[in-house]
């Protein structure tokens, strides 16, 4: 994974650094040189202007200039500030860092390409906030990821991002951004020895009318590697039409929900619970049960985070580990509050009992430690009804023999990846039908 550090962090590696502040304002602007050259296509008669500031940033971006020209590009350096810039080939944005609070009064959008230094200036490099910001090409920052590239809007002003090491100690950072190669463990195939019940996912979903989001997590499940998915509903009477044909239904009441399932629950993988499930009383009240009393470790989504905010303490109680997966109007059921702005600090003091997975452009799991994953491939296409229950399904079938949020983080990952292969008028029954595709494509990198 890579490393993604705090403005704060990065200010405490900056100074524990074993080289003077010199060499490494040195190695940051040669660093962001060679950025400009590669997106300059060459250096006879190019022509850069640098915006720098009267901190670090500025440094780097003025011995950047120094390079430059000795390499025969034509430069200009000019202050921050709303004037028009000059006519150039390229403008790299060294106006203030990942530490700028403020606001600044910045110049038009150039028509040329903008290279941004560590951060766009403006963006806030803990939250993504933007308080004015050229849009960049590229991003080169320094020695890890910052929280703000990642998060929006942020994370689209910043364009495509290139790490630069120093040679910075970064080994202490406690959070970091999933990659197709993190994968491959969690998404190995099966053993010689595996059989259908080596990573069996039991599901509990469906209500009147929502018969739609069992459907849509058992065959998440299953096209992610279940070797079985057994699904009941407590409220309903499913059909064997109901469910992808490899799915088996038992029938349950709410009455006998917790008993019923315990049963045999030792015998799976993973328990899933919520999607489609409904929000009476009585299957609230033995849905928050079920999740205290699972021996196994259990996914919560969808109206199964109702029981958990209605019943706190059945996740406090829980005998196995959980994960919630919520999207920002459930995580507001869940403590009272929508996401602050700083997302990371939202997630890591939710988490106190359990993972969470709080779905967005970026979606950010952590584990009860506040270790942190972001996930950052996700896109539009996701936001249609439905697909949050596939991740549901997926997060089941990858989660045996995996820390839960390393789990629910490749799960989430996967189902991004799924999305890109998508058509642009994707529905949620499309994605299962991908995974496939995309395991193979992220496997193959």
């Amino acid at each position: 994974m890579l490393p993604v550090v705090t403005p704060a962090e990065m200010k405490v590696i900056d100074a524990q650094a074993t080289e003077p502040e010199e060499v490494l304002i040195q190695r940051a602007g040669y660093a962001i040189a060679n950025a400009a050259l590669r997106m300059l296509g060459g250096s006879y008669g190019r022509r850069v202007t640098v915006i720098a500031g009267k901190g670090n940033n500025g440094q780097d971006g003025k011995v950047a200039a120094q390079v430059l020209q000795r390499r025969g590009v034509r430069c200009k350096i000019c202050s921050p500030g709303p004037d028009v810039l000059a006519q150039a080939d390229l403008v790299i944005d060294a106006a203030y860092g990942t530490g700028f609070r403020d606001e600044w009064e910045l110049p038009p959008q150039p028509s040329c390409p903008v290279l941004a230094v560590d951060i766009p200036s403006g963006i806030d490099g803990l939250t993504g906030e933007d308080r004015g910001s050229l849009q960049a090409k590229r991003t080169i920052t320094f020695g890890a990821l910052k929280p703000g590239l990642l998060l929006e809007p942020g994370a689209s002003r910043a364009g495509e991002i290139e790490i630069a090491e120093l040679g910075l100690n970064i080994e202490g950072s406690r959070s970091s951004l999933i990659t197709d190669q993190d994968l491959a463990p969690v998404l190995s195939q099966r053993t010689t020895t595996d059989h259908k019940w080596t990573n069996a996912v039991r599901l509990i979903a469906a209500s009147p009318g929502m018969i739609g989001a069992a459907q849509l997590a058992a065959s998440g499940a299953l096209r992610a590697g279940a070797g079985m998915v057994v699904v009941s509903s407590p409220t309903i009477n499913l059909q064997s039409n109901d469910m992808p044909p490899e799915a088996v239904q038992r029938k349950i009441t709410a009455a006998t929900l917790v008993p019923e399932v315990l049963k045999d629950l030792d015998r799976f993988a993973a328990l899933l619970i919520g999607p489609g499930l409904g929000t009476d009383p009585e299957t609230v009240a033995m849905t928050a049960e079920l999740i205290e009393r699972s021996p196994i470790p259990t996914v919560v989504d969808a109206d199964g985070l109702t029981a958990v905010a209605t019943h706190p303490t059945c996740v406090i109680r829980s005998a196995s580990t959980t994960v919630l997966t919520p999207h920002d109007g459930e995580f507001e059921k869940l403590t009272g509050a929508p996401p602050a702005l700083d997302r990371c600090a939202a997630v890591r003091s939710a988490a106190k009992n359990s993972a969470v997975l709080l779905k967005g452009p970026t979606t950010l799991v952590s584990d009860t430690n506040g270790d942190l994953i972001f996930v950052r491939n996700a896109n539009q296409r996701l936001a249609t009804a439905g697909t949050g229950d596939v991740l549901t399904g997926i997060i089941g079938a990858v989660i045996r023999n995996t820390p839960i949020h390393l789990a629910a983080a490749a799960a989430a990952h996967w189902h991004g990846q799924a999305a890109q292969l998508a058509q642009p008028d994707m529905t949620a029954s499309d994605l299962p039908l991908l995974l496939q595709s995309a395991r193979s494509e992220m496997l193959t990198k």
